[in-house]
């Protein structure tokens, strides 16, 4: 099952970052399950349900932006990960998610997020795959393997398997699909840095990927300051880790203060506030049940899907994401699904992080080379050797099908693998250089173009009155439950921490 959530900045006529309300004609973001807000009120989130195919996500994903598109006043979802035009950590507003409970705690998060990590980096936007298989699928394989355990057991502990090989060749997802090679000089705000100067207006590394994914961007930076790393073990030492996390105070987070003069500036003062703080490249997930603590939801439940984190948007798409990428990565993370998969070690630890750092920040450098098992191996024959061992997943994707999109997905990327002036993040850079343009002049002619895109597009009646429907019912959904609400916002916290 291919599900999909992609995160689109507002942003005024000018560029800058929306400072007007999440827009009522789209629901509420507290309960619409489609259509919502990230950190910011003006970083909206598209969220597709799960489809037995990626074309069928897409065009529920397209469904989702033309709706809101004819919806938005005089205003542009912007086509980049990175934004433009960011005129201090004030003129980013945060998520409001009304006044119950689980929507102040939410806001309260994000508060802390700003605390901790500045606004300015959460509003980076990025594209999630969620990805699972069926229940099927895995009864086949574990009588094929003869194992008797319970299945969630094995299902879990198979999709553990495939997260840790996913972990050591995630550095290939940034190389083919990164997408922020370059930034406005608006968004570091005056702080020192190492990038190249574009222009007047722009920084970027020559051979950079995904600076989303790298040292300026998306990630857990004070990981050293703090301590935490995610085990990937097991789905108990995961859990265990998560949880030691969020119980275990934090001297440069209890600085900031939890709750002063009256006011929550973040939901605790520990190395995690709740899961959802640890910026890992992938996660596996477990549907939530009312309020349920993830970590709780997993332990209970087991493993029931994986989300992947690492895509940037696609500047060359109006829907930031497109089919051939998506059959890449159902294919790749049928490769990690079988390949072996033993425990990481701590110093293979250190040499996943580095190897995605090299990429975000060097990927196209001539002869890069990166660490696997303590040698030094070119990313090119690396990366050759990873799409060398999908063809045959290629092939039995495609063994029902005379199209042969798998195939034909895989031999696009490894022409990208031997040339890289065809990656995204190359691309970008030529337009701009070619054009003579800013990013921000670049970012903002593409969203021009995706507007008037979704402008053209015929509009599909059933879906835009079940859109309209579902907007009109979040709202009473979250007018009743602040009328439910019948304990304060302390108790709330406590009870909501308490859960075991």
């Amino acid at each position: 099952m291919v599900g999909l959530e992609k995160e689109s900045l507002r942003v005024n006529s000018e560029g800058k970052i929306s400072q007007t309300p999440h827009p009522q004609q789209l629901g509420s973001a507290l309960t619409h399950p489609y259509i919502t807000t990230d950190y910011s009120e003006a970083l909206l989130e598209f969220i597709t349900p799960p489809f037995h195919e990626a074309g069928e996500a897409l065009g529920f994903l397209r469904d989702l932006q033309q709706f809101v598109y004819t919806r938005l006043d005089n205003e542009l979802l912007w086509a980049t990960s990175m934004p433009c035009v960011v005129a201090g950590e004030s003129s980013i507003p945060i998520a409001y998610f009304g006044e119950s409970n689980v929507g102040r705690m939410k806001s309260v998060y994000r508060h802390g997020l700003g605390h901790r990590y500045g606004r300015v980096m959460q509003v980076i936007a990025g594209v999630h795959f969620n990805y699972s298989y069926s229940d099927a699928f895995w009864q086949g394989l574990q009588q094929l393997e003869g194992d008797d355990r319970p299945l969630q057991d094995f299902i879990s502990e198979r999709y553990f398997g495939l997260l840790r090989n996913l972990l050591r060749v995630g550095w290939l997802i940034p190389y083919l699909f990164g997408a922020s090679p370059a930034v406005c000089k608006s968004f570091l705000n005056g702080k020192e840095n190492t990038l190249h100067s574009f222009d007047d207006y722009t920084y970027f590394e020559p051979y950079a990927t995904s600076l989303r994914m790298g040292d300026i961007g998306y990630q857990n930076n004070k990981e050293n300051e703090t301590g935490i790393k995610a085990d990937y073990s097991s789905l108990q030492g995961y859990v265990a880790s998560l949880t030691n996390a969020i119980n275990t105070p934090c001297p440069v987070y209890k600085k900031i203060g939890v709750k002063v003069d009256g006011e929550y500036r973040q939901l605790n003062a520990n190395i995690l506030q709740i899961e959802n703080e640890y910026y890992s490249t992938v996660r596996p997930k477990q549907l939530l049940q009312g309020n349920e603590k993830p970590s709780l939801a997993l332990k209970r439940r087991g493993v029931r899907y994986i989300e992947l984190r690492s895509l940037d948007v696609n500047a060359f798409d109006p829907l930031g994401i497109n089919e051939s990428q998506l059959h890449f990565l159902e294919a790749l993370l049928l490769y990690c699904l079988f390949a072996d998969s033993p425990p990481i070690s701590a110093i293979e630890r250190v040499e996943i992080d580095q190897n995605e750092m090299r990429v975000a920040h060097r990927g196209r450098e001539p002869g890069l080379n990166l660490m696997r098992c303590g040698t030094a191996v070119a990313l090119k024959q690396w990366a050759g050797e990873i799409c060398e061992a999908m063809a045959p997943v290629c092939e039995l994707l495609d063994s029902n099908t005379a199209r042969r999109p798998y195939q034909q997905a895989l031999a696009r990327q490894r022409r990208a693998v031997e040339n890289p002036d065809l990656t995204p993040s190359a691309r970008m850079l030529a337009e701009m250089r070619s054009s003579k343009e800013s990013f921000f002049e670049f970012a903002r002619r593409k969203s021009l173009e995706y507007q008037w895109h979704f402008a053209e597009l015929p509009i599909a009646r059933e879906q835009e009155q079940m859109l309209t429907e579902m907007a009109e019912r979040s709202l009473r959904k979250q007018a009743e439950i602040e009328a439910a609400d019948d304990m304060g916002f302390d108790e709330y916290l406590q009870q909501y921490f308490s859960q075991s």
